[in-house]
């Protein structure tokens, strides 16, 4: 926006009589709590959705009342104003963030003015694991019958279940109908006799692919022939599979259509499941296993078709890594929340296309209510494995499987410690992989002692270290007493008369906690003089710049 439009939308705002649910003016002069906000903007967004408002606006250096300008100092640097998109992204839904963050300069003082989209169809935004609303000027939860109002706008329009009124029967492909046919029996073993007096319509008909003797776009997606594909246009139906190097330089492709019941298993044999050797841990590991659970690759695959926006016009990805293989498909995570899906083993409500993840329940392609998720998570607990790893950023869902142990001290704390929770163990795999936990996954991992250290340079706590033979890893974690560190100094300024700052690094660097960084470890070195020096054990006879400490007569 042009800073005439700006300044247009903000005497529009101002000139409202009161607040109201896409509206919220702030004082904020210098500072404003980040939870806060964060709950704000999801607030807003859902409004905004609700009242079929494309955005909503947050508006700070605003008085809320009589909406006179007062000025805001609230993140005065660009750069860091900038970085609250990334930080508010990382705790709402789907990693969703403002449009665009705005400065207009007015006389009476700087104004910044958030432009919040809505929510998503069909996906409420949540921040920090909570929804939120407004009651008039009011921040309150987000209740339930708004929450299936948001959710309700996904199922408005099932594009899978149309029917093209000019394909037949003909433009299915029969090798692809057959494994269906072989799939459905397996699937519902007590109809296979029944299954095998039936003609291919009745049986498409009854698997509900097809509706009425009707070729519906879920047919045609699934068993049709590879020449059918101009009947979904403007639609990719294609998977494309990508090798690529540890520089994610390509290596080798191949893309693959109709009929993607067939297209599945031919990518599957692409991909190189070759066996993956554990180092001997006692017992514990087995020799050796597959890389990737066959059945996860499939269910990934198979998820991606499932909830593919066809809308798009895009194709669905699978990218083979020396040790990890991606799965890529356009749209929101409906659900909103993996943690959800897996965790509270919660059904899914809605469905992007509903009647193609029905036919693909049918045949066997997929499990239902998220249960194959769970199941993907699951396999790779079993392995001691990393657990999967989401991103819902961009409208498209990106789905990281890893191939192999990323750290020997979490697969001993999964393989001797069975009791472990599923949820504890996603816990658990943010802090090996060094990602952020919420408020409440620190509280609880720090509840069972599972975890010490400060944030966000967690380790393995000293009852899971004990157990696991990890003992020594603890020790270098942990570090000694404060007390340890003051004699060691008095000790060696004893011995040598006179320590400079660079000597006392030296003498405590490599005997601090190994979690700690650089510039940690710096302040605490300055704390640990600081403190000898006020108790006037020790003093310095140099400079502030080059110090000599010496023990003080």
């Amino acid at each position: 926006m042009t800073p005439k439009q700006l300044q247009v939308t903000l005497n529009n705002l101002r000139s409202l009589s009161s607040e109201n649910e896409v509206v919220e003016f702030k004082e904020a002069k210098n500072t404003y709590d980040f939870t806060k906000l964060g709950k704000y903007f999801s607030a807003l967004s859902n409004e905004a959705n609700l009242c079929g408002k494309p955005n909503a606006w947050l508006i700070f250096g605003v008085e809320d009342k009589k909406h006179t300008i007062v000025g805001s100092q609230f993140r005065p640097k660009r750069k860091d104003l900038d970085s609250l998109k990334g930080e508010l992204a990382n705790k709402t839904t789907n990693r969703i963030s403002f449009i665009e963050i705005y400065e207009l300069p007015e006389p009476e003082g700087r104004v910044v003015m958030f432009k919040i989209p809505a929510a998503p169809k069909g996906i409420p935004v949540s921040f920090d694991g909570h929804y939120y609303a407004r009651d008039g000027e009011e921040l309150v939860p987000l209740n339930l019958e708004k929450i299936e109002r948001i959710r309700a706008q996904a199922t408005t329009e099932d594009w899978s279940v149309a029917i093209i009124p000019d394909a037949a029967f003909e433009d299915l492909d029969q090798d692809a109908i057959d494994l269906a046919r072989k799939n459905y029996k397996s699937k519902f073993p007590e109809k296979a006799a029944e299954v095998d007096t039936w003609d291919d319509v009745k049986f498409l008909n009854k698997a509900k692919v097809t509706i009425k003797d009707k070729i519906t776009r879920t047919a045609l997606i699934l068993l049709g022939k590879d020449e059918s594909e101009h009947f979904l246009n403007p639609a990719e139906v294609k998977i494309r599979w990508k090798l690529v190097d540890e520089n994610n330089n390509d290596i080798d492709y191949e893309i693959f259509g109709l009929p993607l019941i067939l297209s599945v298993e031919k990518v599957f044999a692409k991909i190189r499941n070759i066996k993956y050797r554990y180092m001997k841990e006692g017992t514990i590991f087995p020799d050796e296993v597959a890389k990737y659970e066959p059945f996860s690759i499939r269910e990934a695959i198979n998820n991606c078709i499932a909830h593919q926006d066809y809308t798009k016009g895009a194709r669905i990805n699978v990218i083979e890594m020396e040790d990890q293989l991606v799965f890529t498909n356009h749209g929101t995570f409906i659900p909103g929340s993996v943690e959800k899906v897996v965790i509270e083993d919660a059904p899914e409500e809605f469905y992007r296309n509903k009647f193609l993840a029905t036919a693909m329940f049918n045949l066997k392609m997929v499990d239902t209510a998220g249960g194959g998720i769970k199941k993907i998570f699951n396999f790779q607990r079993a392995r001691y494995f990393p657990m999967p790893d989401y991103d819902l950023s961009e409208e498209k869902v990106k789905m990281s499987i890893s191939g192999k142990i990323l750290d020997m001290d979490y697969a001993r704390l999964l393989a001797q410690n069975k009791d472990l929770s599923l949820e504890e163990i996603m816990m658990l795999d943010k802090v090996q992989k060094k990602n952020p936990l919420t408020a409440f996954e620190e509280k609880h991992l720090k509840s069972k002692k599972l975890i010490e250290g400060r944030k966000p340079n967690y380790f393995i706590g000293l009852k899971v270290a004990q157990n696991t033979g990890q003992k020594a890893e603890y020790s270098k974690n942990k570090g000694f007493d404060k007390k340890y560190y003051l004699d060691l100094i008095v000790k060696s300024i004893k011995e040598h008369k006179e320590l400079t700052r660079s000597d006392v690094d030296a003498l405590l660097w490599n005997k601090l906690p190994e979690w700690m960084e650089e510039q940690q470890k710096k302040n605490k070195i300055g704390n640990l003089l600081s403190e000898l020096r006020i108790k006037e054990i020790i003093e310095n006879k140099g400079t502030f710049g080059n110090p000599k400490w010496s023990l003080k007569k």
